[in-house]
């Protein structure tokens, strides 16, 4: 690097690239590498040459910290700490006078080796909790284990009773995705009309998955069987995981 032209510099850091990222929920694209350059001493005299010291911090990669083996097991690379928020319930149906009705729909996650299923959210579209799409109060900062998978699922309550569960230990009605994927090819067009709100600050017009860079997107098809259906659109219910180390 030319130091010639520094002999007039007083200034005594510059910083580059100082755009934070923004909050999981609102991250639509990844972040910018950080990086920072300083000389010393911050005054010279013609003909003298500063010291440079620079240094830049990469982004850190999901899969780099977890495993993401199709269509939906999570596992973690490392012990970390993981917040799920929900993004939103689309089971809906649409009543006579052309209104829609929510549906109610619960979520489920097995983790850290367990046997058993939690439920991770019961309730509506219209819930507080969607509408802000926010940290599911029982998950914000739970730890998660090294080579133990997390897996997901989900079901809804229709005439008195609740659907058959579905879950990504069986079947391909879930999947699990990073930032950049192409989203599932049920998942209609940035701009169709079918593609549902709460999913287009996640997605592009490519068909991309736009989140940050510690997040894992959860698509689930919960009413439909046949990918020929009008209705199979991998968008009743659909969750946001984001890791950290402890």
């Amino acid at each position: 690097m030319n130091t010639s032209h520094l002999a007039a510099l007083t200034a005594a850091v510059i910083t580059l690239g100082t755009l934070m990222p923004k909050p999981a929920h609102a991250q639509t694209s990844p972040s910018i590498p950080i990086g920072s350059l300083s000389a010393f001493p911050t005054v010279v005299m013609t003909g003298t040459k500063p010291t440079l010291t620079w240094s830049i911090n990469y982004p850190s990669v999901v899969k780099d910290y977890v495993t993401v083996t199709p269509p939906s097991t999570v596992t973690p690379k490392q012990n970390l700490v993981c917040d799920i928020r929900i993004l939103g319930a689309g089971v809906t149906t649409q009543n006579s006078n052309g209104t829609i009705n929510y549906i109610q729909t619960r979520g489920f996650v097995r983790y850290n080796g367990s046997s058993s299923w939690t439920t991770i959210f019961d309730g509506k579209q219209t819930d507080t909790v969607v509408q802000q799409q926010g940290i599911l109060p029982l998950f914000k900062g739970i730890s998660v284990t090294t080579a133990k998978a997390m897996n997901f699922g989900g079901q809804y309550y229709w005439n008195g009773a609740w659907s058959t569960a579905r879950y990504s230990t069986s079947g391909s009605y879930i999947k699990a995705l990073v930032n950049g994927d192409t989203c599932p090819s049920r998942v209609p067009d940035y701009n169709a009309p079918s593609l549902e709100s709460f999913l287009k600050p996640y997605l592009d017009s490519s068909r991309k998955v736009r989140i940050g860079p510690m997040d894992v997107i959860i698509f689930m098809e919960l009413t439909h069987t046949s990918t020929d259906d009008v209705g199979y659109d991998e968008q009743d219910l659909v969750f946001l995981v984001t890791y950290r180390t402890p």
